[in-house]
């Protein structure tokens, strides 16, 4: 992954809640065998968690606070699916079809990296935006500027990521029907459904049934999307 690696590690420090959640993927990446899928999204995602920590120490975020709160309940969403996973439990349903597919080998790197993607775009990160606002007592429009450069990053880090991961041209000749799996879905595409969605459950926060149902139905259709991404190939 020579592309992704380009980026230079932060100076976020290790005690800040940065700082934390990057030692925690970072071990997972040294326990983790390096085929395993949940191993291959963890490699990305760790690589996007220390650039927005260093752009954030640079100064590219108009409210550095709320940059970094964002990244952290972000974060914190995919590494309590991987607790939730190790206990033997079940995870939302958004990150099921990676977990249980995980050391399938008919599933190429490509694919579990989209797939993790998917369920972290797709299904928590509206839910951050929401813990966000909670947490800094401010409504979803507050953090539109932060979440665009974030999305903004995520969207030419997938350019890089299809580069890196995508079989090579005999398997692509081979494997047609993979090319047109993954070339279907979009991470720009998934980002704008993110934000929409968490206006959404913003203007339900006084209908907690309704934005529960509204958050089940959406863990649901997202998990749909990773098990279609993971089908394996022989």
């Amino acid at each position: 992954m020579a592309q992704i690696e380009q980026f230079a590690a932060p100076s976020v420090c290790a005690r800040s809640p940065i700082g934390t959640v990057l030692e925690r993927m970072r071990a997972l990446r040294s326990a983790w065998p390096a085929a395993d899928g949940v191993a291959v999204f963890n490699r990305v995602y760790l690589k996007v968690t220390e650039e927005i920590g260093r752009r954030i120490d640079d100064g590219g975020f108009p409210d550095p606070r709320a940059a970094a709160t964002l990244d952290v309940l972000f974060a914190e969403r995919y590494l309590s699916a991987v607790d939730t996973a190790a206990a033997g439990l079940r995870p939302p349903a958004c990150w099921r079809p990676l977990f249980q597919y995980r050391r399938h080998p008919g599933v190429r790197p490509l694919q579990f990296a989209l797939a993790g993607i998917n369920a972290h775009i797709g299904h928590d990160l509206a839910l951050a935006v929401v813990d966000t606002c909670h947490a800094l007592g401010c409504q979803p429009a507050s953090l539109e500027g932060d979440f665009d450069r974030v999305g903004d990053m995520l969207v030419a880090l997938e350019e890089h990521i299809r580069e890196d991961l995508m079989p090579g041209p005999d398997l692509l000749e081979i494997a047609d029907p993979l090319t047109h799996l993954l070339g279907s879905w979009s991470l720009e595409r998934a980002r704008d459904a993110a934000w929409s969605a968490a206006r959404v459950l913003w203007g339900l926060k006084y209908l907690p049934d309704v934005a529960e149902e509204f958050r089940d139905r959406m863990d649901a259709g997202v998990g749909l999307v990773g098990r279609c991404l993971l089908t394996p190939w022989p």
